[in-house]
């Protein structure tokens, strides 16, 4: 998670968007990750050799919530003082988080029943809906308006995320088993 007043985009020297393209960042993250690594620095002071890492791990940080969709957009929220988290968002729509529990509880079955085709199409369909999404966030905060009307956007996306995250676990336990066989 971002800390309260760390600034990632800075960090990285970013402007502040959240419509980045990611092959960009990542490559001037391994450019500043090589300049600013530590064992560059083995010669110097140790306050040198310290500020190096903390340098370093910043960047880290910084790379690690850009290259998430999720995390960029509550690093922007922060930033424009606008506080996230479950407790200072919108409620989520009920229709919204009963679809929601309608497909976790088909992605069990599937789970269950060891049907991969059923988990890949749903997470095809998880995957489609947070493309959406994360267009339409990225518009709305492209579009100066306020940045706190997008919010519900971004519970959405944790949703998916989580979806997608439990369908790469359901992946990984089935690869594991057929390579157990």
């Amino acid at each position: 998670m971002t800390m309260s007043g760390f600034d990632p985009f800075a960090q990285l020297g970013l402007e502040r968007r959240f419509d980045l393209d990611l092959e960009v960042v990542e490559r001037t993250h391994r450019e500043l990750s090589r300049a600013l690594h530590p064992d560059k620095f083995s010669g110097g002071t140790p306050a040198e050799r310290r500020a190096a890492i903390e340098r370093a791990s910043a960047v880290n940080e910084a790379w690690r919530t850009v290259r998430d969709p999720v995390s960029r957009a509550e690093a922007l929220f922060r930033l424009a003082g606008v506080p996230v988290g479950e407790v200072n968002e919108p409620k989520t729509a009920p229709a919204f988080l009963m679809e929601i529990m309608e497909m976790r509880e088909e992605l069990a079955e599937a789970r269950g029943a060891r049907d991969l085709a059923r988990v890949e199409k749903l997470a095809a369909g998880v995957r489609a809906r947070e493309a959406r999404v994360t267009a339409s966030l990225a518009s709305a905060l492209a579009s100066g308006a306020e940045p706190a009307a997008a919010l519900p956007m971004l519970g959405e996306l944790r949703f998916y995320k989580r979806f997608l995250e439990e369908v790469s676990a359901i992946e990984d336990e089935a690869m594991e088993h057929d390579g157990a066989v």
